[in-house]
């Protein structure tokens, strides 16, 4: 199964600049160390984001779960990154009842990245 309505698939600049790709977050920045090194940026975030949306539309959902405020999925494969080593990784995506459009909640290296 795809992340439905993957095409739509929101990534909002805070979640990427303040969180995922920001060395002082203090649960954000391991996060951000790994994804530094393969190229991403917090200046050019969108190109991050770009990177997050394609992976959500090309891969599988290995796990799906109902939670208190929707239906989680997570997407776990390689991912086209700018310096072209790829590496796996997993992004957790949200669909709450009040919208069909997944929003990005998470995403990290696999456990064989780290």
């Amino acid at each position: 199964m795809r992340l439905p309505n993957a095409e739509q698939a929101r990534v909002d600049r805070a979640k990427v600049v303040d969180y995922l790709l920001s060395p002082v977050h203090v649960r954000g920045k391991a996060k951000a160390e790994f994804f530094l090194r393969f190229g991403f940026s917090a200046d050019r975030w969108e190109e991050f984001a770009e990177a997050l949306r394609v992976h959500a539309a090309s891969n599988e959902v290995v796990n799906s779960r109902e939670t208190g405020t929707g239906t989680s999925y997570a997407v776990e494969s390689i991912m086209n990154v700018p310096d072209g080593r790829n590496p796996t990784i997993r992004a957790v995506w949200e669909i709450g009842p009040s919208t069909p459009v997944p929003r990005l909640i998470s995403a990290y290296p696999t456990l064989r990245e780290r």
